[in-house]
């Protein structure tokens, strides 16, 4: 008997208990796992969770991500682009102006998930060797 996902009180499905770790969490096929990969390689990006964070509560046109995180108005369309692309955002186009907004709610969930495991593992991140600084900061 597989266990399958719980779902919380609030509607949210949750993983399933410790007990079933044992059991293949991503995709056996074999390309399964690379796209897995893809999508943790779009989230791998500062500017890119930066710009997630900001539009969670509420749609944003590209100047507004421009001031907020304060790249160059080039740069935030690309990393719009880049999350419109990979379907963790959506544009709806007005005028002359782009509104961007979180395509999925779970999004939020996954970027506080995301916030939690790193803030336990803080210590182990900051030492670990074999990922190298965000490009972005270097001289």
């Amino acid at each position: 008997m597989t266990e399958q996902a719980i779902s919380a009180p609030d509607g949210r499905v949750t993983a399933p208990p410790a007990s079933s770790a044992r059991r293949a969490l991503l995709p056996t096929a074999p390309d399964g796992v690379e796209l897995v990969a893809r999508f943790f390689r779009a989230l791998g990006d500062p500017a890119r969770l930066r710009l997630l964070e900001f539009l969670l509560p509420a749609e944003h046109t590209v100047s507004e991500c421009v001031a907020h995180i304060g790249l160059s108005q080039g740069r935030v369309s690309v990393h719009l682009a880049c999350l419109a692309d990979c379907g963790y955002v959506q544009v709806r186009r007005s005028g002359r102006f782009a509104w961007y907004t979180v395509a999925d709610p779970r999004v939020a969930d996954l970027v506080l998930l995301a916030r939690s495991l790193a803030a336990d593992n803080a210590a182990a991140l900051a030492d670990c060797v074999r990922i190298g600084p965000d490009p972005a900061q270097r001289p």
